[in-house]
């Protein structure tokens, strides 16, 4: 055989599996494309759903803060009937967080409306259905600062009690609320302990520290309070004269400093 006969049949073999492989591929491709094909569109279904589920739940959550705003311009302008209904709305159909933040502003306007013991239980239903703690701390702060006026100290306490300790976001709210709670009871000396832990912690803002020395001032111009700590005595002071002044720093707590849509109990001389 000679080198060109030899290199004419290297040429046939080499054609001949090109075809055997191209005759595999096809047959391979037939058998699998509707796999490959289905994958790639479900691929493209899954990102379509995933976009249209992101403009769906972003819509409602805009619709539904649309709906928050106007309780809250129905209760600034006082229709609390027609804010319970817009927020009962929300609690039933919103999106997102904003059924719960209803659930907290309805409880707020049946505390405005006086029905204190709807407005307690609205709150302790909250503290029982939320999975986040700090929902729950806040939902128990407020109920039991509705407590202190309305309630028993075992009320207040049941609530505030396990706030009030260092590492809550919420101590110094549980503790101002357990401390007016004390002072309603007669129990001075636990009133006095729990306002001076909040004028001790470093990170109280001063408007929440003066409203502290103001209520230790009262105490001390009813003679409750024995001995006076070096803290305590600056505060007291400091509201002292602040209340001579006209500047009394009750009236001067903003939202920030305490529990929203609360009544502040201020101990009163007796």
């Amino acid at each position: 055989m000679t080198l060109r006969q030899a290199m004419s049949q290297d040429n046939i073999f080499r054609e001949i599996d090109e075809e055997l492989r191209s005759d595999r591929m096809r047959a391979l491709w037939r058998r699998f494309a509707p796999y490959v094909i289905g994958a790639a569109v479900g691929v493209v279904v899954l990102v379509a759903v995933n976009e249209g589920w992101t403009w769906y739940h972003a819509n409602n959550a805009a619709q539904s803060s649309d709906e928050l705003y106007e309780a809250f311009d129905l209760i600034d302008g006082g229709d609390l009937a027609a804010a319970q209904t817009q927020l009962d709305t929300l609690v039933a159909d919103g999106s997102g967080n904003y059924p719960t933040l209803a659930q907290f502003r309805k409880a707020g306007v049946m505390a405005k409306e006086g029905k204190l013991a709807e407005a307690v239980a609205a709150y302790d239903a909250l503290a029982n259905s939320q999975s986040n703690p700090r929902l729950r701390e806040l939902a128990l702060v407020l109920a039991g600062t509705l407590l202190v006026d309305g309630g028993t100290l075992a009320d207040v306490e049941s609530r505030v009690g396990s706030i009030a300790v260092e590492g809550s976001p919420l101590r110094n709210a549980a503790r101002e609320a357990l401390g007016l709670a004390q002072y309603k009871t007669g129990d001075f000396t636990a009133a006095q302990a729990s306002f001076e832990a909040v004028i001790n912690d470093p990170l109280t803002q001063s408007t929440v520290r003066n409203r502290m020395g103001y209520y230790l001032a009262q105490l001390l111009a009813q003679g409750a309070v024995a001995v006076e700590p070096e803290a305590a005595a600056d505060a007291a002071a400091t509201a002292i004269d602040d209340i001579v002044s006209d500047e009394a720093p009750a009236a001067e707590a903003t939202a920030e400093d305490a529990p929203a849509e609360t009544t502040e109990a201020v101990p009163a001389a007796q």
